[in-house]
């Protein structure tokens, strides 16, 4: 509790006829080593004796403020909505006041703050808005009206860059420095670090496949109707529950996902086409659901498996050197 709090049960005590006494006893047995002093107790005693019923701070005699005014905050709001980007210290230097003025405003009185812009794909057209809406809500239709037989038929899919190496991120390269202790350092990844493209085909119950890209080819609508194949025979392998039901694809819109060709051969495997917004890669699930983790799985096994190369390496070396020692030991012994 604060002190503004224990004064309330100060007021309290001296209302009930308690006196000091029995006032810092009960306040001492229900709170503590938090509970007021005897002194603290004895003066708002005496302020409540003379007639003071208010447990607020007295004003206190201070030098006015002279700068942080009605028409000072009007000009420094005007100032910030010609030119949102400008620093405390030029608009301090227009209006000439102190940076603390300009900064008290800002925060106190205007309650704004200084936020870095976020990265976006595209900028998007009052159209394409609209249309991330229409599409958006058939969706949430086509869920709402059946959530378990959605869920069951719901396949996706994406691309996403596996790097041979896969540097520690900005969180888990933290370390405990000591007082002038230097930052520590992590490397940037390199433009020529190894790496492959993975085309990742999902639902509900899991990963039903995943086609790496070989070297040196491109995903076209030719390759890419591959995967679908293959994707439908994963499907009549793994999700025996979906062979007599319609699946509900859902993909980006890459140009090899939305060619002519392509969009023949979901129609002839029989896949619904779940719309997705234009520039909307914030709304692909592989994004901010898989990849992540299974980056990270992926991480983990290759270290795993480093480590078990390491020791049976040892085994093998220390086999060697134990063998070495024996015949010494045969030879002194002849």
């Amino acid at each position: 509790m604060d002190s503004k709090q224990f004064r309330v049960l100060i007021y309290h005590c001296f209302l009930m006829k308690k006196n000091t006494v029995q006032a810092q006893q009960w306040l001492k047995k229900c709170y503590g080593d938090s509970a007021p002093s005897k002194t603290t107790i004895c003066r708002w005693y005496a302020e409540f004796k003379l007639g003071r019923t208010d447990t607020e701070d007295a004003e206190r005699s201070g030098r006015p403020n002279e700068v942080v005014t009605s028409e000072t905050i009007k000009k420094v709001h005007q100032i910030v909505f010609e030119n949102r980007k400008l620093k405390l210290r030029e608009i301090a230097d227009t209006l000439k006041i102190s940076y603390g003025s300009v900064y008290a405003i800002l925060h106190q009185h205007l309650f704004m703050r200084k936020l870095l812009s976020k990265w976006v794909p595209r900028l998007l057209t009052v159209d394409q808005k609209r249309q991330r809406v229409v599409d958006s809500e058939r969706c949430l239709e086509l869920f709402r009206r059946n959530k378990p037989d959605f869920l069951r038929r719901y396949v996706t899919m994406d691309e996403t860059w596996i790097h041979h190496y896969t540097p520690e991120s900005k969180r888990s390269s933290a370390e405990w420095t000591a007082v002038g202790e230097k930052r520590p350092k992590r490397p940037k990844t390199q433009m020529w670090a190894g790496k492959v493209m993975a085309s990742v085909f999902w639902d509900t119950h899991g990963v039903l496949y995943i086609d790496y890209l070989e070297k040196g080819k491109t995903i076209n609508s030719e390759h890419y109707i591959g995967q679908l194949m293959r994707l439908k025979k994963e499907i009549g392998e793994k999700r025996l529950q979906m062979k007599k039901k319609k699946v509900l694809f859902h993909q980006d819109n890459a140009p090899c996902h939305k060619s002519l060709a392509t969009m023949a051969k979901l129609h002839e495997l029989g896949f619904e086409l779940l719309p997705h917004p234009p520039y909307s890669p914030d709304l692909a699930p592989s994004d901010y659901y898989l990849f992540a983790d299974l980056k990270k799985k992926k991480k983990k096994k290759k270290k795993k498996k480093k480590k078990k190369k390491n020791t049976a390496r040892k085994e093998i070396l220390f086999k060697r050197g134990s063998h070495r020692r024996n015949e010494r030991l045969f030879r002194g012994q002849r």
